[in-house]
């Protein structure tokens, strides 16, 4: 008898990993972002730029199909996935924003909200109960360092770039970021 789960319950099963080393809730969870509009963001010297591709029913009211988010005057985010799981990181990286600046009387560092929101992210990996949040959230802004852009991964992994990309377009645009 086997201590283990069921063949194929690792799917179910969000703590456990496949013994070859996976986590399928994370992948799927990446798949759903995989299959999303694009979004991307460039970093420059003058800045960043952050884009998405939105796509909007014709009897949808634009303002609800927000696929780039302000966090405070100098991050913004972009967002590929569930927009629902999004909404609550990007409070929650609001209020992080606005507790630095009481806090420490100075705007909140691009990676330091990132990470926060990335540690978020991997908690709800290793929990029973819970799922992965089903979003990809690229990060963008100006701080004391310069220009940043960072991505993160539904796993919570994340990471700098000077350009990023993610989404059903991606590869498009990576090849063309390449390129110039």
């Amino acid at each position: 008898m086997s201590v283990f789960a069921a063949p194929g319950a690792y799917d179910r099963a969000i703590t456990v990993f496949s013994p070859d080393g996976r986590l399928f809730q994370v992948e799927y969870a990446m798949e759903l972002v995989n299959r999303g509009a694009t979004i991307l963001a460039i970093r420059c010297p003058e800045g960043v730029v952050l884009g998405a591709e939105e796509t909007v029913d014709p009897l949808e009211e634009t303002e609800y199909s927000w696929k780039i988010f302000r966090i405070d005057d100098h991050v913004g985010a972009a967002i590929v996935g569930l927009s629902s799981d999004a909404r609550i990181l990007i409070d929650q990286a609001r209020v992080m924003a606005q507790s630095n600046k009481l806090t420490y009387d100075e705007p909140i560092d691009v990676e330091v909200v990132t990470k926060r929101i990335s540690d978020i992210k991997q908690l709800y990996t290793q929990h029973a109960g819970v799922r992965p949040f089903g979003v990809s959230m690229v990060f963008a802004g100006v701080d004391k360092t310069g220009s940043r852009v960072f991505g993160t991964h539904p796993s919570g992994t994340y990471r700098g770039y000077k350009a990023r990309a993610e989404g059903a377009g991606r590869e498009t645009v990576f090849n063309i970021l390449k390129e110039e």
